[in-house]
């Protein structure tokens, strides 16, 4: 199996009402053309093999022997292929009508799952016909070849070669009621719950079963592939789509298009599923006794995924949606501040603006708690120390946004100072190495923590998330302050960030200063400019911040190993990096966030506003002394 992936789909085949003959042919066509797509496990919708509207029908021995006979044959077929199969059919066990589902593999019966909620209201009219299924399984003889295979809701198919797949059955309406079977089937190890479906389409369902389907996803941490009956049903009373869905861990991985007859096709990460469970301590996984482990084995083909791997996970991909998120963390951000400031008592807030996009988006959210606070925006003291590195376009750019916001402009030109300190420490001033640059960048520190004791104020940090993760930043220089707004902001989506506040703020000159400070490349300013340009452009010297920030996501939020991570940032920036150069960065980004964790033990409070963080307080107890080399080793191998 690739990485942890298992490609599933849902089927909705051409059924015709008690033609038993024709739904089985349609039903075997489907598992020979999934079999070419390398699907490990193929889900058709609820009685399948005789259709779901076959109403009094469902008490003629002859369409009940013919069902038994059509999975039989289905059985059959099912020899050639390393695909797991469910199919829907009506069972009849001693002179009760149970609706049920068949699990199928390479010639074998795994187990039968009836439905355990019979629905018998509205439109539905169930227990005329069928019975409730038990729910601790017992033994049953299929014939004279196949005996003791369980019959029962409480049946786990375990499968013994691949970690963490284990799947669970439930029946249409036992997803929609309170207590779904589901739940318990999650919690005796079921990664992934497969649901036989006929639901019919009456308006607006389709939302709510959407919904219920990636919710109950989410709330489970299990794949869910939901297989749902469509056209050729009988349309005697009711209409049904064909709607299948696919989701994971509450993302829709695949949807159909209603009223047509489909297949859908999803890749299940197993190992994010387990990876989830792990860390949230409050996933009470459960052994019940009560459950019958039918196990078996299985044969995964590589192949490559063909679900879309987003290579900015930070940031969403539609407009509506990213800007809502935009909105969202800045009110984080501003609040957070806003209650440090009620708390201290402070009504000044000193930053350092260099004219670069972290410190623009620190002064944006002082602004904002300003506005909020309703302190006078003079409060705010903003400082710009040009030095050695100070292109014109970032201090202009600086000097305008200080403006524009109203704050208190104060310029302190810090050349003397380090000149002095490098005559104190014997620095040559041609030398232009680590203590060149870090020099400056204590130095404007040191000037904006005195400012702070002059104005009894909060000195306000402007460092990043991914800046922290790879320790871009001047122990006890930039890399400390007294709130850091920006804390667990990546870079990637910094920039989104400004560019909201500059589309929605209504002010045209602010606009114009933002969008240029978008423009400008990403640079600390600490070495002298070649031509009144920026000579230190930052991802020229550690690496695009887009792939830094791709391999932070996977390796903190879901623990994957970093050869996954590099298989999957192949598959997202295939068109623009090549496989040598992810794997140059992925290495440097290893060894630096090991290597400068001893920065992030010591840093300053600030929010958390996403599902990844560094904080040492909240999201990440690391040793300082935590060694890389399982990690190293693993991407030598590459």
């Amino acid at each position: 199996m690739l990485y942890g992936f298992i490609r599933v789909a849902a089927a909705t085949h051409s059924v015709k009402v008690a033609d038993v003959d024709n739904n089985v042919h349609e039903i075997c066509n489907i598992i020979k053309g999934t079999g070419k797509k390398k699907v490990s496990l193929l889900v058709f919708p609820e009685l399948a093999v005789s259709a779901y509207t076959c109403n009094d029908l469902f008490w003629q021995s002859t369409l009940l022997e013919k069902s038994k006979t059509a999975v039989d044959k289905i059985v059959e077929f099912s020899k050639n292929y390393e695909m797991i199969i469910a199919v829907g059919f009506p069972f009849e066990y001693k002179n009760k009508l149970y609706n049920s589902v068949a699990v199928i593999l390479k010639g074998k019966i795994l187990g039968i799952v009836p439905k355990v909620n019979i629905p018998n209201y509205n439109e539905f009219y169930e227990l005329r016909h069928f019975t409730k299924g038990h729910l601790e399984p017992f033994l049953i003889d299929w014939d004279e070849k196949n005996k003791d295979i369980p019959f029962g809701s409480r049946i786990l198919f375990k499968c013994e070669n691949i970690n963490n797949l284990a799947i669970g059955v439930e029946i249409c309406e036992d997803l929609w009621v309170p207590n779904s079977p589901s739940i318990s089937h999650c919690l005796a190890g079921a990664s992934i719950i497969i649901n036989s479906s006929a639901s019919d389409e009456v308006i607006g369902k389709n939302i709510y079963r959407n919904q219920l389907v990636i919710g109950k996803s989410a709330s489970l941490i299990c794949g869910y592939v939901y297989a749902n009956t469509g056209i050729g049903e009988s349309t005697q009373d009711l209409v049904f789509s064909g709607h299948n869905i696919i989701a994971e861990n509450g993302n829709l991985l695949a949807e159909s298009e209603r009223f047509s007859n489909s297949i859908i096709y999803g890749d299940i990460d197993l190992e994010k599923l387990n990876n989830e469970r792990r860390k949230m301590t409050s996933y009470n996984s459960e052994t019940h006794d009560s459950y019958y482990v039918s196990k078996f084995k299985i044969n995964i083909e590589d192949f490559d995924i063909e679900r879309n791997i987003d290579p900015h996970p930070f940031v969403p991909a539609e407009d509506s949606l990213k800007n809502k998120r935009c909105e969202e963390i800045l009110n984080i951000q501003s609040h957070g501040l806003r209650k440090r400031l009620e708390h201290t008592r402070c009504k000044y807030a000193i930053i350092g603006i260099s004219g670069g996009l972290d410190s623009t988006l620190a002064l944006l959210v002082i602004n904002k708690a300003f506005d909020i606070l309703k302190i006078s925006k003079k409060n705010i003291i903003a400082v710009t120390m040009p030095c050695f590195g100070t292109t014109d376009r970032t201090y202009q750019n600086a000097c305008q946004l200080i403006a524009n916001i109203g704050a208190t402009f104060l310029e302190i030109d810090i050349k003397k100072a380090i000149l002095q300190h490098f005559s104190d420490i014997g620095q040559d001033i041609n030398n232009y190495d680590v203590t060149y640059e870090n020099s400056q960048a204590r130095e404007r520190t040191q000037v904006l923590m005195d400012l702070a004791n002059k104005y009894n104020g909060l000195v306000i940090g402007t460092g990043d998330l991914s800046e922290l993760a790879l320790g871009w930043a001047t122990y006890n220089g930039d890399h400390m302050s007294m709130y850091g707004v920006n804390c667990s902001v990546p870079k990637t989506l910094v920039r989104h960030l400004v560019k909201f506040y500059a589309d929605s703020c209504g002010n045209k000159k602010l606009k114009k200063i933002l969008l240029d400070v978008l423009d400008t490349p990403v640079s600390p300013e600490l070495l002298p400019p070649i031509n009144e340009e920026i000579s230190q452009k930052t991802e020229d010297l550690i690496g695009p911040y887009e792939l830094h920030d791709f391999f932070l996501y996977y390796m903190l939020r879901f623990g994957y190993s970093p050869k996954k991570i590099f298989y999957l940032a192949e598959c997202a920036f295939k068109k623009e990096y090549k496989r040598d150069v992810i794997l140059k960065w992925i290495k440097i980004f290893y060894r630096r966030f090991f290597n400068q964790q001893f920065k992030r033990s010591c840093i300053p409070d600030g929010p958390k506003v996403g599902s990844v963080a560094l904080s040492p307080r909240g999201d990440l107890r690391m040793a300082t002394d935590s060694v890389s080399k399982i990690w190293s080793d693993e991407l030598d191998e590459l």
